[in-house]
């Protein structure tokens, strides 16, 4: 691998607004850059269903397949070849991501804003859901199970997955056997937009999907918006992305792994570091360089910190929290001496980790939090992947007579005001026989 530089160091105060402006935005690749191919697939597979997925894979991904869907058989022999250390680790993680997201749903409670008139909510899960697992170069069965297990627990009662296959035509084990164990009921052998369009409008072997989730590549990404309006989505998933907040006290070795991790996702991922320490800050540069040298997928990584990594100096925690909250990032890091007294004042993240003994990598597998998180900004409006992403709350109201006796002044006076006669009747009527 060449040699790849430290990251540059610079006080965010000094930054020109253009720089500052370049940093905030971190944008990879633009959907709408491939977006009329997109429509062209999508509009093909609407047209000629499973004959188009079969041609595009073969296409795109170089893969001659027979069958679409994965069989019986491909489960019964991904469960026999996965290592049974592996197979514990998904247990484990689907256990404690249960755990965590059976706690999102509580039972609301019955409330009587006025004698007689009693309201309340009820949940309701999505019935059909669509679950795309990015793949290709490499297996994610940790974002199965972060999108699996919510399902699940929500109550969906038709969950199918997508994900692409390699040349020979198959997943890897490890999806396969993350799938059998979090309870997706159909899974399919497509990839990118074709996977999109195929879950998002049915095919001949492919249902149809309610409502699409996961992230993918640009190509998915385009697809999901293409497609939104005819199926609901979930939240924009882009390049992922770490800033750290730290002072003095950690270990610049830690802080880089965590930098370093987050970079090996791809040449698009942002990572940041906010530091009050001059020593920090150079120590964790050069730890940055001495780790990539190692690492498998060091000139990835190194091109992801070279475009769209930082380390900035503040002068104060409040000027780097300022800044965070500006940023708004999906993967917040708080490594300093006592982090829970800067979580009060963080308002934009989509998920927070505490001290340096909670690197994003444990929420990606094993905490029990989701993985699956706005980027790009989003997270000043969107929030997690959860249970409640896979269904709604329903309205309920139950009215007795002398309830509606009590409302009737009101709604009477109010559909007057809007000139709605006939909604002013409809309470009267009741009350005339």
């Amino acid at each position: 691998m060449e040699s790849t530089p430290s990251l540059t160091i610079d006080r965010l105060s000094a930054l020109a607004p253009d720089e500052r402006a370049r940093l905030l935005r971190r944008v990879g690749n633009n959907p709408e850059t491939v977006a009329p191919v997109v429509r062209e697939i999508i509009a093909d597979v609407r047209e000629r269903g499973d004959a188009a997925l079969f041609e595009h894979t073969l296409r795109l991904d170089g893969a001659q397949m027979e069958r679409l869907e994965v069989s019986a058989d491909e489960y019964q022999d991904a469960l026999r070849s996965v290592s049974p250390g592996v197979l514990r680790a998904l247990q484990v993680a689907i256990d404690n991501i249960e755990r965590f997201h059976r706690t999102h749903l509580q039972p609301q409670p019955v409330v009587e804003t006025m004698p007689g008139v009693r309201v309340w909510r009820e949940w309701r899960p999505i019935e059909r859901v669509g679950l795309y697992v990015a793949g290709g170069k490499a297996a994610y069965p940790s974002s199965l199970l972060m999108q699996a297990v919510a399902a699940r627990v929500a109550g969906c009662s038709s969950v199918i997955a997508c994900s692409p296959p390699d040349r020979a035509g198959l997943l890897p084990a490890e999806m396969l056997a993350a799938a059998s164990l979090a309870g997706v009921h159909r899974f399919f052998k497509i990839g990118g937009a074709q996977a999109v369009a195929a879950m998002a409008y049915g095919t001949e072997t492919v249902p149809q999907a309610w409502k699409l989730y996961g992230a993918g590549s640009v190509w998915v990404t385009a697809a999901k918006l293409a497609v939104f309006g005819d199926a609901d989505i979930d939240l924009p998933a882009g390049p992922s992305e770490i800033l750290i907040i730290a002072d003095e006290t950690p270990e610049p070795a830690l802080l880089a792994a965590d930098l370093v991790a987050q970079a090996e996702h791809g040449p698009d991922s942002a990572a940041v570091l906010l530091t009050t320490s001059t020593t920090i800050a150079e120590g964790v540069a050069a730890e940055v360089a001495r780790q990539l040298a190692s690492l498998p997928l060091g000139e990835r990584a190194g091109q992801a910190l070279r475009t769209y990594g930082r380390i900035l100096l503040v002068d104060t925690m409040h000027e780097a929290v300022q800044f965070s909250n500006e940023y708004a990032p999906e993967h917040l890091e708080i490594a300093t001496a006592e982090p829970e007294r800067l979580l009060p004042l963080i308002s934009n993240a989509a998920s927070i980790f505490l001290g340096v003994h909670t690197p994003v990598a444990s929420g990606d597998y094993a905490t029990g939090s989701n993985h699956v998180l706005p980027t790009g900004g989003a997270a000043r409006t969107f929030g997690p992947l959860s249970v409640e992403s896979f269904g709604r709350w329903v309205q309920v109201q139950s009215v007795s007579r002398d309830g509606l006796l009590g409302l009737r002044e009101s709604v009477v006076a109010l559909a007057e005001a809007e000139g709605l006669e006939g909604h002013a009747r409809s309470i009267d009527v009741r009350f005339e026989r």
